[in-house]
């Protein structure tokens, strides 16, 4: 029986010999992504960190101390509340930062066989870059994290820890996702460069990270309101302060509706091979 079995896997080439999940080398691929972030950290982790945290520093500076922000009912420090957003903000570009450089960088280099050869399935590929972009978001948060718990008048305790992490995970996904979506269209970093400028960073100061949508007129709320990256800040900020400018059951729905459409169409894109095997 075994020598019938060994046969019949040789007599069809193709045959998958692996096990459900080539656990194995999904750990490589995300191992060799991390590794390659973590080589220049100083420019992928604490560079963000540092430019974040001026950010806070610039309009904690120019709004002054006795600057207020009404939100959810309540009154809060302007420092505790742009804080919380500032974080996820500096998480979500280098999820997108890092997500949107492998498959690109591997089309121009001519290396993409690198990432489409091994016998890695789709799911495991996408799982392996992804996990590795919210890694590196991770990372640039928790620096981001520390350094504000040292910065005087400024309080950024998590009040609900299960929204600092979901809305967290939640916001470093949706970027992955869409860096990925960016890595398979793009042919130079031209492209790349053009949906940071034209999306991503409008997407991102639009969200209320430094105002509480509740001033805008009607109309600007409305709009704000389809921005998904508002109920990531929004949310991420519950989770410090206990108090969002929308519903946080609302908008963790929200961001998984959106992140389950996103990660389906990078597996249909990556499964077919759209501009990566032409």
């Amino acid at each position: 029986m075994n020598g019938q079995s060994s046969n019949d896997t040789l007599s069809n080439p193709g045959t998958p010999v692996l096990a459900i999940v080539n656990w194995e080398g999904l750990r490589t691929l995300y191992v060799k992504e991390v590794r390659r972030f973590f080589k220049v950290q100083l420019q992928t982790i604490w560079a963000p960190a540092i430019t974040t945290l001026l950010f806070l520093v610039i309009f904690t500076v120019a709004l002054g101390a006795r600057s207020d922000v009404h939100v959810g009912g309540e009154t809060v420090h302007f420092a505790d509340f742009v804080a919380p957003g500032l974080i996820i903000m500096g998480m979500m570009q280098n999820a997108f930062a890092n997500a949107s450089f492998s498959l690109l960088v591997g089309k121009m280099q001519g290396t993409i066989v690198d990432y489409l050869m091994p016998p890695l399935s789709t799911a495991e590929l996408l799982a392996a870059l992804v996990g590795a972009a919210m890694t590196r978001a991770a990372l640039v948060g928790l620096a981001v994290w520390l350094a504000m718990l040292l910065w005087p008048g400024v309080h950024v305790t998590p009040a609900h820890l299960w929204a600092v992490l979901w809305f967290g995970l939640m916001g470093s996904a949706l970027l992955s996702f869409l860096g990925i979506l960016t890595s398979i269209w793009a042919e130079k970093f031209d492209h790349a460069a053009a949906v940071t400028n034209f999306v991503v960073q409008p997407l991102s100061l639009l969200s209320g990270t430094f105002y509480s949508v509740e001033k805008l007129h009607g109309s600007f709320q409305a709009i704000s309101h389809a921005n998904p990256f508002f109920y990531v800040i929004s949310g991420f900020r519950y989770g410090f302060l206990g108090v969002s400018d929308s519903p946080v059951v609302t908008g963790a729905l929200v961001l998984l509706g959106v992140n389950l459409v996103l990660g389906w169409l990078c597996y249909v894109l990556l499964a077919r091979g759209w501009k990566l095997k032409n």
